[in-house]
């Protein structure tokens, strides 16, 4: 059995869950808090990231969510979440890393960093101004997707692809936190709220982080 290190709001764990999900990968969970760089999960990954996969029985430990999803997607031929032709197959990685590096730049880490790892870790107030750049940011973050989806019929063509989960990943852990504004972005939230019912995808959302609850629609397909 896989066992998967992760902690319930991160977006790269979630992008893999889902995938490892669509395929029907079996797993456990192992909690992992990165920000307590725990010896034996340092010895795993010096990067101290979630992440983290391992199979103790054929000695195989996966590092990186994408080095995880290529993974999965070269030896599990179910569901290809990379597809289409090798033009298709750059965009998706493409959009991947835009979720992954600007999106979690821009907006998940400043609300992780403010809402949760400032109030478990350190017992420390928000910086508000930090809050409100991240909100604003994701606003034009999800101008992008409305305009994505303008033009296919998901993120990055039209089949469902790694590109969806990206997004969704991100975007779940900044809405869990707080900082989507939905209204204005009727293409992005009708493309979420399709996702939101996947199989894949509906366990995440009923995790909660303790003492930090997400907004009353967050699992809700209609809200």
């Amino acid at each position: 059995m896989w066992q998967l290190y992760q902690f319930p709001l991160c977006p790269f764990t979630r992008k893999v869950r889902t995938l490892l999900n669509e395929k029907d990968v079996g797993y456990q969970l192992m909690r992992e808090n990165p920000w307590e760089r725990r010896d034996a999960f340092i010895d795993m990954n010096p990067a101290g990231q979630t992440p983290v996969m391992t199979d103790n029985e054929r000695g195989v430990v996966l590092v990186d969510s994408m080095a995880i999803c290529e993974y999965f997607e070269e030896t599990v031929e179910r569901v290809a979440m990379i597809n289409g032709t090798a033009a298709n197959r750059a965009e998706i990685r493409r959009l991947v890393a835009w979720f992954d590096t600007h999106f979690y730049r821009d907006v998940t880490q400043p609300l992780l960093d403010e809402r949760m790892i400032k109030r478990i870790a350190h017992r420390m107030a928000p910086d508000a101004s930090r809050l409100r750049e991240a909100m604003k940011s994701a606003v034009g973050h999800l101008d992008y997707i409305d305009f994505l989806l303008d033009h296919r019929k998901w993120i990055a063509g039209s089949t469902i692809s790694l590109a969806d989960l990206a997004a969704a990943a991100q975007i779940s852990v900044a809405d869990y936190l707080g900082g989507i504004d939905w209204a204005g972005h009727a293409l992005t939230k009708a493309w979420y709220s399709a996702f939101k019912s996947r199989r894949s995808f509906r366990p995440l959302l009923a995790e909660r982080i303790s003492g930090i609850e997400p907004p009353s629609y967050y699992e809700n397909p209609d809200f």
